[in-house]
Parts: C-alpha cells; sequence; structure tokens
C-alpha cells in the first residue's frame, strides 16, 4: 500500500536520486503499478469501457524500448489477498471510495478507474511477447525485493514501499523512468532515469539505516493505521518549521534521530501515547515489529521459477488447499488469482467498473457462472462472499456454489485430467449454447460468442439491437482495431459523452465475458483463450452505438475486406439462435443449450437489410445482396456452415463474372470508419 507521504517527502530532497543511463541489464519489473501506471498516465479512456487495443501498441512500444537498450524484463504480479487479513479494513475503504469515484466518472468527472480487463490485456501482451511473467500467491512486495536482491539487478516502480528495502542495485521510479525517449550513445541505446538507494537516502535523511523499516512502521502501516497513531502522537510538533505538507514524516523523522535501535524507539512510541493498558501495549509493539518486519529482504522464491519453470514453494495453509497443478497455472499467469482467494477465503472481490448509482452492479448477471466456477473449486456446501457494488454501498453477498449435471463427478484435484469432451461440456451448459452452434466460428471467437449469447439472455434491461449491432462489429474487424488504436496514441480525440444505459450493458457484457473467460482457464482451456485486445475498443463500440441509433449510413469495413463482412455475418446468427427477450433462470438455461431457438425469419430477414443499408449503398445490387445474405442465414446451422459458406462464395464469384460492375461495387464499398 505504500507509506503514506514518502514519495512527498522524498520529492523534497531530489539530490537523493542518481542519474543513470540504464542499459544492458536485467530489470524486475512491479507488474501491478507499471500496469496502473501505463494506463493512466497515456490519457486512455477509463468511461468507455477501455481502449484495450491502444492499451496492447503502448505495452508492446514499453517492451520494445527496454530490448532495444539490452534490458531484459522480468514481471512479477500480485496474487490473491493476504490471509491475515491485515489490510481488509483499508482495502475494504477504498472499494468504498473507489464505488463513488466510478459513479462520479459516469457523470462525466474524475477518473481513476481502471478498465476491468485491462490487466488481461496486460498479461497476454507480456505472453505474445515471449516477457517472462510470474503471479504471486499473495502480495508481490517481498518477491520483488527478493529477486532483485539475487539478481544484483535494479527494481523498476513507483511504490513507496520500495523505499524502504535495503536494494542493492537500487529503485528506478518509473516517474523518472522515461523509455519514450531512448537515446543513443555511439552504437549502444539507453534509458535515461533516476536511481534510488536507501544509503543515499539515509546520509541526506540523516537517519541511521537500521532505523528506516522502523520510520516506516512508526509513519504507518498495515498492522498500526496511520490514523490511530496520528490520534496519538502527532509528529508534526517534532518538526522543524515550514516543513509542508510532509510535515508529520519530516517529525519522525527528527524526533527517530535520537535512537540507535528500533526497539528503543517503538518502547518510547509508547510513552508518547500516554496512558495504555499492558494488553494494547503489547498489541502495539507487535503491530510495529511485524510491520518492520515486512521490509526484510527474503530468499527468492521464484528465481527457480523464472530460470527452471518450477513451482514456487507455498506455506502449509497454501499447499493443503491448492493443488499442485492450479498452483503452476496461477504462477504462470494463466489462472485468475480470484482462485486463490475462493480457495482461501472464500471471498471474492468484484471489480468496479464505471457505472452509475442507479444501475445494478454489472456482475448479477454473471453471479451463475461464478457459481458454477465455485462449485468445481469448493463443491456444495460453502458458500463463498462476493464484494459487490448496491447503488452506492459495499454490500458483502453470500452466494452458494453450484453443481451441474456437467460437473458431478469432476473434482478439483484432478480437474486437469478430466476428459476434454466432459470440461467442454461444462463450460457449454454454463454459458448455455452447444458445441454444434460454435462450430462456424474461427476458434478465437468461440469463447466470445458463447459469453455474447450468455449475455443477451440476462442482460438488465435488454440491450436494444443498435448495442448489439456495435459489439458485433467491433469484434469482426480485426487488426482494424490496432491500426486505429496505435493512431490513437499518437493523436487526442474528443470523446461524446457517456450514455450511462449503454454503458452498463458494456459493462454486463465485459463481466460475462471476465467470468467465462476464467472459467474456461480452471477447465483447462476446452476453448481456445481470445485476445481481448482484439474484441473490444470502448470508444469505438460506443460511437457505432450512436451512429446506429441515428441511422447513419456508414461503409464500416474497409475496401476488399469480404472477410469481415463474413465474420459478422456468422456471428449474428450464431447469437440470434440463442437470443430471447426474456431472462431464464438456471435451470431453464441449461434446458435452452439443449435445444436452441430461432429467431423469426421474417426479424433476421429486417436485421440483416438494415445492416446492409448501414454500410452499403442502396442499390439494386445491394438489396439482392441483403437477400441473398438472408438466405446464407436461413441455411447457416452450424453442422453444414462450411457447405453454405462455400455455396454463398461459388454463387459470389458466379455473380462477378456476369456483371463486373457489380464485382467494382462491392470491392468500393467499404471507407475504413474505424
Amino acid at each position: 500500500m505504500g507509506v503514506q507521504g514518502l514519495t512527498t517527502l522524498l520529492e523534497k530532497h531530489r539530490e537523493i536520486y542518481r542519474p543513470v543511463w540504464f542499459r544492458r541489464s536485467r530489470l524486475v519489473i512491479d507488474g501491478c503499478n507499471i500496469l496502473y501506471l501505463l494506463y493512466f498516465n497515456s490519457g486512455l479512456d477509463q468511461s468507455h469501457g477501455g481502449e484495450y487495443a491502444a492499451f496492447e501498441v503502448l505495452v508492446e512500444k514499453f517492451v520494445k524500448a527496454l530490448r532495444d537498450c539490452g534490458i531484459s524484463p522480468y514481471v512479477v504480479l500480485d496474487g490473491g489477498s493476504d490471509l491475515t487479513d491485515k489490510k481488509l479494513e483499508t482495502v475494504t475503504l477504498r472499494a468504498q471510495d473507489r464505488i463513488k469515484k466510478a459513479h462520479r466518472a459516469a457523470e462525466g468527472s474524475g477518473g481513476g478507474i481502471l478498465p476491468q480487463l485491462v490487466k488481461i490485456v496486460f498479461v497476454q501482451t507480456l505472453a505474445r511477447l515471449e516477457v517472462p511473467v510470474a503471479v504471486c500467491y499473495g502480495e508481490a512486495d517481498q518477491e520483488l525485493a527478493a529477486l532483485a536482491n539475487e539478481w544484483q539487478c535494479p527494481l523498476l516502480s513507483n511504490d513507496s514501499d520500495f523505499f524502504i528495502f535495503d536494494l542493492p542495485a537500487g529503485l528506478l521510479t518509473f516517474s523518472d523512468f522515461e523509455w519514450e525517449a531512448v537515446r543513443r550513445i555511439g552504437s549502444q541505446s539507453y534509458i535515461p532515469c533516476k536511481s534510488y538507494n536507501t544509503s543515499s537516502a539515509c546520509i541526506v535523511l540523516d537517519i541511521r539505516r537500521q532505523l528506516l523499516p522502523a520510520f516506516a512502521a512508526l509513519a504507518g502501516n498495515d498492522y498500526v493505521k496511520l490514523q490511530r497513531m496520528e490520534a496519538c502522537i502527532r509528529w508534526a510538533q517534532f518538526a522543524p518549521p515550514d516543513c509542508g505538507t510532509a510535515s508529520h514524516l519530516e517529525g519522525l523523522l527528527c524526533w527517530l534521530r535520537r535512537f540507535d535501535r528500533p526497539r528503543d524507539a517503538f518502547e518510547a512510541a509508547l510513552g508518547l501515547m500516554g496512558e495504555l493498558s499492558r494488553k494494547r501495549q503489547e498489541e502495539v509493539l507487535k503491530g510495529l515489529s511485524l510491520g518492520m518486519n515486512e521490509y526484510k529482504v527474503p530468499p527468492s522464491t521464484l528465481k527457480t521459477f523464472f530460470i527452471h519453470g518450477k513451482v514456487p514453494p507455498a506455506k502449509e495453509e497454501v499447499a493443503s488447499l491448492v493443488p499442485s497443478w492450479t498452483r503452476l497455472m496461477l504462477t504462470q499467469a494463466r489462472l485468475a488469482p480470484d482462485v486463490l482467494d475462493v480457495l482461501l477465503l472464500r471471498r471474492l472481490k468484484l471489480s468496479i467498473p464505471v457505472d452509475h448509482a442507479d444501475m445494478p452492479s454489472a456482475h448479477r448477471i454473471s453471479r451463475p457462472l461464478r457459481q458454477v466456477m465455485y462449485g468445481l473449486l469448493l463443491g456444495k456446501g460453502t458458500a463463498v462472499t462476493e464484494r459487490d457494488r448496491d447503488g452506492l454501498q459495499l454490500k458483502f453477498i453470500p452466494v452458494q456454489p453450484v453443481l451441474t449435471a456437467a460437473t458431478k463427478g469432476l473434482k478439483l484435484n484432478s480437474l486437469d485430467k478430466a476428459e476434454p469432451s466432459q470440461r467442454l461440456q461444462v463450460l457449454l451448459e454454463a454459458l448455455g449454447v452447444t458445441e454444434a452452434s460454435l462450430s462456424g466460428l474461427p476458434p478465437q471467437l468461440r469463447l466470445v460468442v458463447a459469453a455474447t449469447c450468455y449475455w443477451l439472455r440476462r442482460a438488465e434491461p435488454p440491450p436494444e439491437e443498435a448495442l448489439l449491432k456495435a459489439l458485433l462489429l467491433g469484434l469482426s474487424t480485426g487488426d482494424t482495431l490496432r491500426h486505429r488504436a496505435d493512431l490513437r496514441l499518437r493523436n487526442h480525440q474528443r470523446r461524446q459523452q457517456l450514455d450511462v444505459v449503454v454503458n452498463h450493458a458494456f459493462n454486463e457484457w465485459q463481466t460475462c465475458l471476465k467470468v467465462g473467460f476464467q472459467l474456461n482457464q480452471l477447465l483447462n482451456f476446452p476453448l481456445p483463450e481470445p485476445q481481448i485486445a482484439r474484441l473490444y475498443e470502448g470508444t469505438l463500440v460506443h460511437q457505432l452505438v450512436h451512429r446506429i441509433r441515428a441511422g447513419t449510413k456508414m461503409r464500416l469495413f474497409p475496401k476488399n475486406d469480404r472477410s469481415s463482412v463474413t465474420l459478422y455475418k456468422t456471428m449474428q446468427a450464431v447469437v440470434h439462435q440463442f437470443h430471447s427477450q426474456e431472462s431464464p433462470t438456471p435451470s431453464e438455461t441449461l434446458q435452452r443449450a439443449a435445444a436452441p431457438q430461432r429467431q423469426p425469419l421474417d426479424d433476421l430477414t429486417a436485421n440483416l437489410q438494415q445492416l446492409f443499408l448501414l454500410y452499403g449503398d442502396s442499390d439494386e445490387e445491394a438489396v439482392t445482396e441483403a437477400h441473398s445474405s438472408f438466405r446464407v442465414q436461413e441455411d447457416l446451422h452450424l453442422n453444414d456452415t462450411v457447405s453454405v459458406k462455400t455455396r454463398y462464395k461459388a454463387k459470389s464469384r458466379s455473380n462477378r463474372c456476369k456483371n463486373p460492375e457489380v464485382a467494382r461495387k462491392e470491392d468500393c464499398r467499404g471507407r475504413d470508419l474505424l
């Protein structure tokens, strides 16, 4: 969580930092901290559900800058919540504050809310770039410090806790890490930055090195809260005049200079707190000692993982409840750390997206999916407490695990060895779709379309047709999103005002996709994992909704991009098979999965004709093509999708040969709106 006020204090003493031309070295990276800073510092949109393609481009540029300078990055991420619950109060207060920030952002003011799928995009991009990544069982601070200590290399972070760790190669603060301004000396490239180390800090601040962890503990930590300590001891009274905003830390430093040992300082602090019971004195001393121990650098458990791929050793409480196959996947970032919280603490912190307080929680409709996941993890009986939003309030909701027909007989210890067909059936049953219904889709889109079918049946309120069209158009564009994202990073884009109903609907879709994604991971990937950055770009999809609503004629696909048009129509056919206006119960979902419904043909015809009016000329050929496409959809029932597509392509080639003017118009259709 950091030492409150320490960064501000050190900014007043910039002589502590040493200029460095950083190159040709390992670099240990505080993944969660850098993830937040990369997204927020780039000016990417936070209110429309995430600019994931643009963020992917940004991460690629960051990694390229490191490698151009011969820097080998190793990224370490936080895992599950702390088992001691020492941070529970702080985490809860921050969640309550985040709900209010998310509501203000929905009304058009404020920010600082990370989109729901950003961490997945971050991990997927690093994996594709072959950057080594590890996820800890708990908070990553000590593991980061341990790895940097053993490798004698710097650590990159803006977390003020690392100002206290005694790191041999120092700390590189991200705020001074000029990775976008790579420079060259002869044939060598380097990144200009500033290095911090505790030796310089202790000299400038005039404090003994052994007292630095005691200083952090007395300043306020997760065992003895700053507010409670400050209520008893006003450290500012010991500060020199004109110390400014960090006066309480300046005062604490001045006071500490009289001591040689941490224990002496802690006992003297008790004297400043007035009359305390014996029990309370023991509690304070224990808390201060534990808080100081947080900054000890242990042996690294991740070094052998990064070098040999071995599962890091786990504490007894983790090893007894978390099977070894899941521990390996967790460390590899191939399984969500939420699994640890469910297994070890029987609770789950749900994310808080930008959403208006008048709207229901976006996580409510995906709860049945999580119940299936809880059933796989815990079996039947033990409830999981979900931390979710209700209006502007934080609620703790007990949720029962669910065992379905497909999950009965499956045990977590051997889940990875279950038959692939059985694991696939669990996933499809939970999402309410059939294997046949997805077979005509590209493998990378099957999970996404299945989650979209689930969302359509349960969304509250049911999404209008414009939202579905905009979403499917975004899913159809592929690498076009990346081209637009690259432009977005270079050119500031004016964003439209947020439509809170549209935003809520897409928040629900993201929660369904996220839980479907996590369930697919837990089942050891019965469906291929989709690349999230290629699926959704919030500002684009919101813009498409407004244009479709307004009836604006748009040519949505690039010239000659018939594959995107075909993909759009295939996805639309699949989702309309399962789309109904009612929100079924879990049992009804399973029944409907076995007997999928078709949309009335007249409605489907109208939808396709409207689509072609959006991106084509309203001439005879366009109308003919719309009717032809309808016939494709009428025949498109997934077992014979391939033959239908073949017939459609053959007919298209025949029409182009007979009428060159039709071919010319087809090729010219489509200005790249994206």
